[in-house]
C-alpha cells in the first residue's frame, strides 16, 4: 500500500460528544493512545478560561464581563493523550481547572458566546494542525466545531449511572447531590443559545449505562477503524 493511502487512512478526525459522566474523557483518551491518535479535551480549555476568569476577579455573573475578559489569557493544550497538559499564560492549569468552584462556573462562563467563538476557532486550529489523526471530545464538537469530521460519536447514559461514575471519582461525594448537579449541567448546556449541547444528525449514539469502560473503548475503536476502512 503506498504512503499517500496509508496516511489517507490513519488521519482520521473523530467527534465524540456526550453530557458529563458518560465516559467521555476516559474513553476518548484510550482510544487515541491505541490507534495512535492526538487527543483534545475541549472541556478542559473551558474549564481554564473559566479558572482564569475567578483567579483575576472577574465577575462570572456578568457576562459582559466575561465577554470583554475572554480574549486576554492564552490557552495552550498538548495532545498527547498518554499526558494530556493544558497551560494559562504559561502556568499548569491540569490541576486547578478540576476545583468544584470551577466545575459550579463553567457552565455560566462557557454559554458567553464571545468565549465560545474564541475557544471554537482554537479548537479547530488545533485539530487543523494535527496530521496523523485526532479524537476530539466535548458537548458542540460534531455539531459546531468540527461538523465535517470523519467520525462522529455520541455518548449517553442514565444520569444515575453518570451520578455513580462521578461520585466514585469524588470521595465522599453524595449521590443524590451529584444527580442533581449533572441534571442542572445537562440543562444549562443543552439550554444555552450558542452551541448548545446535542446529538449531530450524523452521529452514532453509544448507551454506555450497562456497558463497562473497556466495552465502551472497544465499540469506539470499532467504528473508528471501520471508517479507516472506508476511507
Amino acid at each position: 500500500m503506498s504512503t499517500t493511502v496509508e496516511t489517507a487512512r490513519s488521519s482520521v478526525i473523530v467527534a465524540i460528544d456526550g453530557p458529563s459522566g458518560t465516559g467521555k474523557s476516559s474513553t476518548s483518551k484510550a482510544v487515541a493512545a491505541k490507534l495512535g491518535l492526538s487527543y483534545l479535551d475541549t472541556g478542559a480549555q473551558y474549564r481554564a478560561i473559566t479558572w482564569w476568569m475567578l483567579t483575576n476577579g472577574v465577575d462570572v455573573g456578568n457576562p459582559e464581563e466575561i465577554a470583554t475578559a475572554a480574549a486576554k489569557p492564552v490557552i495552550v493544550s498538548g495532545t498527547d493523550p498518554a499526558a494530556p497538559t493544558i497551560t494559562v499564560d504559561g502556568e499548569d492549569a491540569s490541576g486547578p481547572i478540576r476545583t468544584q468552584e470551577v466545575t459550579s462556573k463553567v457552565s455560566a462562563v462557557s454559554a458567553v458566546p464571545e468565549v465560545r467563538t474564541l475557544i471554537t476557532a482554537l479548537q479547530r486550529s488545533i485539530a487543523a494542525a494535527t496530521t496523523g489523526g485526532i479524537v476530539v471530545e466535548g458537548r458542540d464538537i460534531g455539531t459546531t466545531v468540527l461538523p465535517d469530521a470523519d467520525l462522529k460519536i455520541f455518548l449517553t447514559a442514565s444520569p444515575e449511572a453518570r451520578a455513580a461514575r462521578r461520585s466514585g471519582e469524588v470521595k465522599g461525594s453524595d449521590l443524590s447531590a451529584t444527580r442533581e448537579a449533572l441534571i442542572k449541567r445537562d440543562a444549562a448546556d443543552s439550554g444555552r443559545k450558542t452551541s448548545p449541547l446535542a446529538k449531530a444528525d450524523d452521529a452514532v449514539e453509544v448507551d454506555t449505562t450497562e456497558l463497562t469502560l473497556q466495552q465502551v473503548i472497544e465499540c469506539v475503536v470499532t467504528l473508528v477503524e471501520g471508517k479507516r476502512v472506508a476511507a
